[in-house]
């Protein structure tokens, strides 16, 4: 039974993973405060987490697959074969990187020192549910469909705060661009695109470390969470993408500050 128990949580938290990395509610913030009741320490998990956001990744690969294709094949025809018919592929490609640069620096250097504790999650979350707030109360001003160089860095600036655990990443950068009046598709689109390209560098650091750990693997809890994390990240970003707009945000935003205000309660019980 104790191990049918353990399966089970697993699987819990590979959903939870799943959902929150696409949503705009923070993957981080669920898996500590569902672990804490869980009574599980994913601080001792780091191969569960890599492994989870795996998943997230390849069902986001998926999703964006021709996106994706068009991007590489346009840079590379752009760069080597100096076709200029790649040059707005390669163009949006360079704008992903430069969306990413400052969310790497600043979790290579501040990764070790960041709280990751409920009560920081919480305040994370409300924060969160305000800058939603903010967004949705923009919701009928003029949108603009054109992503520049300065849409890109001002998105990755936002991005950057993403690495506190309780901001979501989703999150921080959609209000990072629907600040700046573009469109939520097109953010959507360039917020999930910038996730793929850092989380290449990040799943390498995180084969790494997992590689230098003692951590005991549960190779079926392991499988079926990956399994999980790929099928609701697959399933969400699908609902997201397609249905999801700036009115409906306020759902999120609610939804985020009761989180927040239970992750607090718990931190003090």
């Amino acid at each position: 039974m104790e191990q049918l128990i353990e399966i089970i949580k697993y699987i819990i938290l590979g959903i939870i993973q799943g959902v929150t990395e696409i949503f705009p509610v923070s993957s981080s913030g669920h898996l500590t405060l569902f672990s804490h009741l869980f009574n599980m320490d994913l601080t001792n998990l780091t191969i569960f987490l890599m492994i989870t956001n795996t998943g997230s990744f390849l069902a986001l690969l998926y999703f964006f697959r021709k996106d994706v294709g068009q991007l590489i094949k346009g840079t590379w025809c752009y760069l080597i074969r100096k076709d200029e018919t790649g040059k707005e592929d390669f163009v949006y490609a360079s704008k992903l990187v430069i969306a990413v640069i400052p969310i790497g620096i600043f979790g290579l250097l501040f990764k070790d020192y960041l709280p990751n504790d409920l009560l920081s999650i919480g305040f994370a979350l409300i924060l969160t549910s305000l800058l939603l707030f903010y967004v949705y109360k923009q919701r009928d001003i003029q949108w603009k469909n054109e992503i520049t160089w300065k849409n890109a860095l001002v998105i990755g600036a936002f991005q950057m705060f993403a690495v506190f655990p309780g901001i979501s990443r989703s999150g921080i950068t959609m209000t990072g661009g629907l600040m700046q009046k573009i469109e939520l598709k097109k953010v959507l689109k360039f917020s999930f695109l910038s996730y793929l390209v850092v989380s290449v560098p990040v799943s390498i650091l995180g084969l790494y470390e997992a590689f230098n750990t003692n951590e005991p693997i549960h190779y079926l809890g392991y499988s079926l969470a990956f399994l999980m994390s790929f099928i609701f990240s697959l399933i969400s970003v699908k609902f997201l993408y397609n249905y999801v707009k700036v009115k409906n945000l306020i759902y999120f935003s609610v939804y985020c500050l009761v989180v927040g205000i239970i992750a607090i309660t718990l931190y003090y019980l």
